[in-house]
């Protein structure tokens, strides 16, 4: 329970910053900013599925984690590990080559880490474990 309360102020912090980001503004956002709002919402919005889910899970008296879900869960973060380093690799071959700043190539490699782990995370929850 304490987990899922976590998430939801983690979600609640993330949204309150990016509300200071956009009011603080001077009002005229680049493409980049655009997709790294959109990329955040995304990221939140899956924060906050994961709330619900273990939300309803506890008023089931479902256990908080059970082995499937652990296993899940490391399946997805190993995959994840293993895609984010190339990643790293491909930002930094392309940092060189394009003329951004270093907060701003740190920022978009963070939140394409976030990505990588939702979208290995929706394959390996949708398409199940094989036995291994």
């Amino acid at each position: 329970m304490k987990k899922t309360v976590f998430a939801f102020i983690v979600a609640a912090l993330v949204l309150a910053t990016v509300g200071l980001w956009i009011f603080s503004s001077s009002g005229h956002f680049k493409l980049v900013d655009i997709a790294g709002f959109g990329i955040i919402i995304l990221v939140v919005a899956f924060a906050v599925f994961i709330g619900i889910r273990r939300l309803t899970s506890a008023k089931r008296g479902e256990p908080a984690e059970d082995e499937l879900s652990k296993k899940v869960m490391r399946k997805t973060s190993s995959l994840s590990y293993y895609i984010s380093l190339y990643l790293w690799l491909a930002i930094m071959y392309f940092s060189d080559k394009l003329d951004y700043e270093t907060h701003t190539i740190i920022g978009t490699g963070i939140l394409g880490m976030a990505v990588v782990f939702t979208i290995c995370w929706l394959i390996v929850n949708f398409t199940g474990i094989k036995n291994e």
